[in-house]
């Protein structure tokens, strides 16, 4: 059984007993169900790629990040479901509307020993780039929007990461996945 060792409204830090009795403290958001982050492709070879400023800045081991349209499932609407989550979320942070959702796996850790949340991740297919509504910045975080060829992908993540950008674990997950789909 944890026990919440510190508490604010949007993290918790838990703690659990290990088999060898020590603690073993991790990371909790108790407003959400699970993550959402969703590769958005629009037309047959664009990918709709986000740079934002991550806790990883401020601890000084990277510039920005290269990631994906994500967000919380739950925290702002309470019986919000995953398939809900990553509408609003495509939306909000892109504009965009998907013709087409295609949930690539549901049970993603992104750092298994320090937080509890799981990632469900999904891939938009969009036919034509039309905003609907102005996206957001989600309170700064997003820093600029990129939309990249597919085929230019992985040279532009190693141009990026050699500009000090540090790369999402599921920004990469999703991308494995979407090469799985040709």
């Amino acid at each position: 059984m944890s026990e919440i060792l510190y508490n604010t409204k949007y993290l918790q830090l838990k703690g659990t007993p290990s088999k060898s009795g020590k603690t073993w403290v991790y990371a909790h958001r108790p407003n959400a169900k699970d993550v959402v982050v969703i590769l958005p492709v629009i037309g047959d070879s664009i990918l709709f790629l986000i740079e934002e400023r991550p806790p990883l800045e401020a601890e000084n081991r990277a510039k920005y990040s290269v990631a994906l349209p994500a967000g919380l499932v739950g925290d702002e609407r309470r019986d919000e479901t995953p398939e809900e989550a990553i509408k609003a979320e495509l939306l909000e942070e892109t504009g965009l509307v998907a013709d087409e959702i295609k949930i690539m796996s549901r049970k993603i850790a992104s750092s298994p020993g320090c937080v509890s949340e799981t990632v469900t991740l999904a891939i938009a297919y969009i036919h034509d780039y039309d905003v609907v509504i102005p996206p957001v910045n989600d309170g700064g975080i997003i820093i600029d929007r990129v939309l990249i060829n597919r085929n230019n992908v992985y040279n532009w993540l190693r141009e990026k990461e050699e500009e000090g950008f540090a790369m999402t674990a599921s920004t990469l997950a999703a991308l494995y996945y979407l090469s799985e789909e040709k």
